[in-house]
């Protein structure tokens, strides 16, 4: 949690608008989920992975790694901004 306490307080000191933010999030919430299908198609359907053995297995298992620091960390930071947002609204 202090990693997205940082991470707040360094772009609230760049004065990066929240448009801007939320872009980026979904940005890499994208990414993270391509790298995770990715990661999917290369251990289940490609033959060269299957071909490669154990580094094959190590390749797909990276890409569905990062593939997930790119997208649960960004959902829940998201999440956050934009119940702030709706709670700022209704007040």
């Amino acid at each position: 949690m202090s990693d997205l306490k940082l991470l707040n307080r360094k772009l609230l000191d760049s004065k990066v608008s929240d448009s801007k933010l939320i872009t980026l999030l979904k940005v890499c919430i994208s990414i993270g989920l391509c790298l995770i299908l990715l990661g999917i198609y290369l251990h289940n359907f490609n033959d060269t992975i299957h071909a490669m053995g154990v580094s094959g297995i190590i390749i797909s298992a990276v890409c569905v790694a990062f593939g997930m620091v790119l997208s649960l960390p960004t959902k829940m930071y998201l999440t956050f901004v934009l119940v702030k947002r709706e709670s700022e609204q209704q007040q």
